[in-house]
């Protein structure tokens, strides 16, 4: 299996846990916690802010000593918006789950308390379409780089029809070139409904002059399955009968979203 390709460690409790370190980058760290009624899940991480997302379900949280209340509301993240928390640098937060829960845990570098802690409410989230054909797919913006209270962390959520394309043609933000490409680390997390489907994801460079590229992987992800992009392109493909949902959490060392497109296949934009 590709070392990019992270599968569930568990079906209950921290699932996904992909760190900085563990994947041998800077910025992006990503978890995912999946509890039983009841279930508990907490954290806090010094010169790191951090996004909560619940995928599904519903959880009573606090954050930064502040009782926020129980959040969440969709039982599929293939229903609606997200509700999510941004929890400022340092702070410490906790959610309890009141149903079963699925929190995703996006973190990157952040200054202590620079921004203030927030709920952000899926009423207050634009959606957009994106493409067109089966290019077609339906991006929900959670911190997008126009929403300036965070510090590093980019963080949207994308549903891709079956027997559609998405993250294409295929485009790369592993330059720091701006006003041209920006460095982006990026993790997905993906979902399949129905669950038993499956999806393919490549993450590949550009070729050299004898034809070689540095990274060339395929995956087939499954439901649950988390991928990684430390750099290089990364398009995905829905097959038919089972839509793509995925999660994606970016961060670098400027907090905006620049890339550079695939020169070969860039045609596709103009037909």
């Amino acid at each position: 299996m590709s070392k990019l390709h992270v599968k569930p460690a568990a079906d209950t409790g921290r699932t996904i846990d992909i760190t900085p370190q563990s994947a041998g980058w800077t910025y992006v760290g990503f978890a995912l916690h999946r509890l039983a009624s009841g279930g508990i899940a907490s954290g806090s991480e010094s010169g790191r802010e951090t996004c909560l997302v619940f995928v599904t379900g519903r959880g009573k949280v606090v954050a930064d000593g502040k009782d926020l209340g129980v959040l969440g509301e969709r039982m599929s993240p293939f229903e609606g918006k997200p509700w999510s928390v941004y929890v400022p640098a340092g702070a410490s937060w906790t959610v309890e789950a009141s149903t079963d829960l699925e929190l995703a845990v996006c973190t990157a570098p952040g200054k202590p308390h620079s921004h203030p802690l927030r709920v952000i409410a899926p009423q207050t989230l634009g959606q957009e379409t994106r493409g067109k054909g089966t290019n077609v797919r339906h991006v929900v913006n959670i911190l997008p780089e126009t929403d300036p209270a965070a510090d590093s962390l980019l963080v949207v959520e994308v549903i891709t029809p079956g027997g559609h394309t998405s993250s294409y043609p295929p485009h790369k933000h592993d330059k720091d070139d701006l006003p041209r490409e920006s460095s982006l680390e990026e993790t997905y997390y993906h979902r399949l409904n129905p669950p038993q489907g499956f999806a393919f994801q490549r993450v590949y460079t550009d070729a050299d002059k004898t034809g070689k590229r540095r990274l060339d992987e395929v995956m087939a992800v499954e439901d649950g399955d988390a991928t990684m992009v430390p750099e290089g392109y990364h398009p995905c493909g829905a097959i038919h009968g089972y839509d793509l949902y995925y999660l994606n959490v970016m961060a670098g060392p400027k907090r905006t979203w620049k890339f550079h497109n695939a020169p070969e296949h860039e045609w596709l934009l103009k037909s």
